[in-house]
């Protein structure tokens, strides 16, 4: 009778095994991927040339000194953000779109360790879209001395960023479906004297990459290369002035 009861105790905890297994795995492989627009980026231009490297794709352009380490959003794969990030890497600031384990960045937070040391550009900046958006600026939080400035695209900070000569520039979509609104409100308080927040007019939180709709998203009323392009020149603000002491 024992040996029954132990048995049924067994299979149940290998079927609750099993269950978790698959369930993980469907979490992991239901994710959001980059659409066909995505390989033209990926033809070598005149001024930007696209590198795969451990980290994931270094996006080089014509500048030297200074550099953007991005983390994806939760779920989205990392080849999506490509057409934003080339146009930044255009506009003089390279670029290093990170490759997330499962394609979430709470798994990796510290990639930008290894970059920052293995490559010897002047001006830092850290960067990354909704979850990884998040990621980007508690590691920033804890490395205010080494970088100049974060982007946050439809994220939001849980911890000071308020430092001398660092900046931050946080970017929305008027019908983003999916940020939570309190929370960024909330995050306001964590900003630093030169921060800039800017509320796109009819964007959404997907389009700021190239990976379809998002679920609960709202529906955006410009284009996704409006929304990017406009993405740009707010980014390329910031960046612009890393001069300062």
């Amino acid at each position: 009778m024992r040996k029954i009861r132990k048995n049924k105790g067994f299979v149940a905890i290998a079927a609750l095994v099993f269950l978790l297994v698959a369930a993980s795995t469907w979490y992991v492989c239901d994710y959001y991927k980059s659409d066909e627009s995505v390989q033209q980026f990926f033809h070598e231009s005149s001024t930007v040339k696209i590198d795969e490297i451990e980290s994931g794709l270094f996006i080089d352009g014509p500048g030297k000194e200074k550099a953007l380490i991005f983390y994806p959003g939760a779920k989205v794969e990392y080849t999506a953000y490509v057409p934003l990030m080339h146009q930044i890497a255009e506009n003089g600031t390279d670029v290093f779109l990170v490759k997330m384990p499962c394609n979430l960045a709470f798994l990796e937070q510290n990639r930008a360790d290894d970059i920052i040391k293995n490559y010897g550009y002047k001006f830092w900046y850290l960067g990354g879209h909704s979850l990884g958006g998040a990621m980007a600026a508690s590691y920033s939080a804890k490395h205010l001395d080494s970088l100049k400035g974060l982007v946050l695209l439809a994220a939001y900070p849980t911890k000071s960023l308020q430092a001398e000569n660092f900046s931050v520039v946080s970017l929305y979509g008027s019908e983003d479906g999916v940020l939570n609104m309190d929370k960024l409100e909330e995050g306001r308080a964590y900003m630093p004297a030169d921060y800039t927040e800017i509320c796109i007019d009819g964007g959404n939180h997907a389009q700021f990459g190239n990976y379809g709709i998002q679920k609960k998203d709202g529906d955006a009323f410009i284009s996704s290369e409006e929304q990017q392009n406009q993405t740009v020149e707010a980014i390329c603000k910031m960046i612009a002035t890393p001069e300062k002491p």
